[in-house]
Formats: C-alpha cells, sequence, structure tokens
C-alpha cells in the first residue's frame, strides 16, 4: 500500500508581493518554480513541518497562519500528495535561497508566467484570478 504524502506550502507576502523559489539545476524538477515548504514528517504537525522547512530553505523564523488551500495531486506511478498551503502570518529574517536557486517576489497577477511544479498550478491560477484572499 502507498503512503499519501502531506505537503505543506507556505505564503509569505510583502509589499503585495509572494515569495516563490525556483528549485535547483541539480535537483528533480529542475529550475520548476515553487512556494518554498515541504514534506510532513511522521509526528509533525503541517505548521511544524513548514516552520522547519521555511527555517531550512529561506532562513527565516516565522509564525504560520490558517490554510488557504487543499488539494490531492496525483502523478501516474507515484504515491498521491495532499497539498496544504498556509499563509506565513509574519516572519523574521531577510529569506536567503540556501535550498533555491533563486528567490523572486512577485505579483500575484504575474505568476502563471513562471514555470511552476504542476501541483502548484491549480494553486497559482487561483491566486491570479483573485479568488484566493492572502492579503493580511
Amino acid at each position: 500500500m502507498t503512503r499519501t504524502l502531506i505537503v505543506v506550502a507556505g505564503v509569505l507576502q510583502r509589499d503585495g508581493k509572494l515569495l516563490i523559489g525556483q528549485r535547483m539545476s541539480g535537483d528533480r524538477h529542475a529550475l520548476k518554480w515553487e512556494f518554498p515548504g515541504g514534506k510532513v514528517e511522521i509526528g509533525e504537525t503541517a505548521k511544524e513541518a513548514l516552520e522547519r522547512e521555511l527555517r531550512e530553505e529561506l532562513g527565516v523564523e516565522s509564525v504560520i497562519g490558517p490554510e488557504v488551500a487543499r488539494y490531492e495531486h496525483s502523478v501516474s506511478g507515484r504515491p498521491p500528495l495532499i497539498l496544504l498551503f498556509h499563509r506565513v502570518e509574519e516572519f523574521s529574517g531577510e529569506p536567503e535561497p540556501r535550498t533555491f536557486e533563486r528567490i523572486v517576489w512577485e505579483e500575484p497577477e504575474a505568476l502563471p508566467e513562471y514555470d511552476f511544479l504542476d501541483g502548484d498550478l491549480d494553486f497559482v491560477r487561483r491566486i491570479a484570478r483573485g479568488r484566493i484572499g492572502l492579503l493580511l
């Protein structure tokens, strides 16, 4: 039996823009864009996992807010993913691309212009259409 993986992603905002990261050139799905985050490990809550991932990936301490979207994403031959997107209420430290090729603060409407991971595309479309109210 395949275990469903839970992946949590953070939506960081600054001056109306959202933070996105580009995967490293040597990584799986090289140079694709994504929201920072990662797998929820056994024994962790989604918020704890996201706090850990943001510390590892961006070097920031964060306060995780409410879930703003959740859906399942399936790819042939792989276990299904449950994707959780949480608003990041606040963070301290200046985000740096520790595990990304680069990071960018971008206008929500411009997100569809980036080559996102397939799992993030539904969320990106919803944000670009203004269907998800994110601004604090």
